[in-house]
């Protein structure tokens, strides 16, 4: 079996890529800084696209994982609903920020940065209104923090290292604790040396339900997170874009097709997908067969009078659609990101971000 483990702590050096015109066959290219291992090559791939202007120049410098030392991860499937307990009507979760082995492919495997050992890491789902505490226990080899995406928490809760909190140390522990607002899509990651962990697998979805249950909920209601591997021989990096040296890998909630998950749905039933862009690329998200309406941005809702019919949807990073259909036709529909090269495992196709809306009789 071919494995591929990711020393996550990586000394990485900026190197600045000299403005070049597009690669033949791919989109344009961008000439921005970027965040590359020592022992590469800077060169531009086919396929890679436009957000590179705020990459960061700051070197990475934690002391290597030794993938022998690495744990499996502790469950096949990331985004997992994570249980609470309550104490005096606060709900009261637990996070650990830890290295484990995650599996994207068969016989791929990366060194990731997880929250309680899975990518993306635990669901964390809560109604309008609740209070939440969110205890983050760190077993990385560096500091980190955790940032509450979209989600209105209190200045000190927000989790920027440095702005309103000091990182947590290895070993130590920090608590968050907020009301949960508004209603909607969110999601939570890392913002310490967040190039880096973010892209190393430290995220997962956060959802508010409404204090008021809608009377027509969806039959079907599913999280997908977009994001990216990058991995150089026997290293996996979080920088990006890509090398000609370098196995692609694009993933949809930490993992690649033909491993993504089928979203199996009965015809006539509504189906809800929330799409989230983790990574570092833009994904121009296209459903055949199903045309779909979008119901929510950033976790706002949209008024239905405002709502566009699309089938193809362009998700920037940071950005949450939810987006709605009606499964009408019977078959096997293919959902995938339009930028043809995200649809490749290390250049090869069918791969990466795709999955298939199964519709059943």
């Amino acid at each position: 079996m071919k494995q591929y483990f990711g020393l996550v702590g990586l000394v990485v050096f900026s190197f600045g890529l000299a403005a070049c015109g597009p690669a033949e066959g791919g989109p344009n290219q961008t000439g921005a800084p970027v965040a590359l291992a020592a022992t590469t090559t800077p060169s531009t791939m086919p396929g890679m696209e436009h957000n590179m202007d705020a990459m960061p120049q700051m070197g990475h410098s934690a002391e290597p994982v030794s993938a022998a030392n690495v744990p499996p991860a502790t469950d096949a499937q990331g985004g997992q609903l994570l249980p609470f307990r309550e104490e005096n009507g606060v709900k009261v979760f637990e996070l650990t920020t830890q290295v484990v082995q995650w599996p994207i492919l068969e016989g791929v495997t990366a060194t990731a940065y997880t929250y309680n050992g899975t990518v993306p890491g635990p669901m964390i789902r809560v109604t309008e209104g609740d209070r939440v505490r969110v205890i983050v226990k760190n077993q990385l080899p560096e500091p980190t923090t955790v940032h509450w995406h979209g989600i209105l928490v209190p200045n000190a809760m927000d989790g920027v290292p440095g702005v309103t909190q000091d990182p947590i140390e290895p070993g130590d522990t920090f608590t968050y604790e907020f009301t949960a607002a508004p209603a909607g899509t969110f999601m939570y990651h890392s913002h310490f040396e967040s190039d880096t962990q973010v892209m190393l697998g430290l995220y997962a979805p956060f959802i508010i339900d409404p204090k008021t249950p809608p009377a027509d909920p969806p039959d079907v209601d599913v999280m997908l997170m977009l994001s990216e591997w990058r991995i150089v021989g026997n290293q996996t990096f979080a920088a990006m874009p890509m090398t000609g040296m370098d196995a692609n890998y694009f993933t949809i909630n930490g993992k690649a097709f033909p491993n993504t998950e089928t979203i199996t749905v009965k015809k006539g039933q509504r189906v809800r997908l929330r799409l989230a862009a983790i990574g570092q690329s833009v994904h121009p998200m296209h459903l055949h067969g199903l045309p779909f309406k979008v119901v929510a941005t950033d976790g706002y809702p949209v008024p239905a009078a405002a709502q566009l019919t699309k089938d193809t949807l362009n998700v920037a990073p940071g950005e949450r659609y939810d987006i709605e259909f009606i499964a009408s036709e019977p078959g096997q529909w293919m959902l995938h990101c339009h930028i043809l090269h995200h649809t490749t495992n290390d250049g090869e196709e069918p791969g990466g971000l795709m999955l298939i809306v199964n519709v059943a009789e």
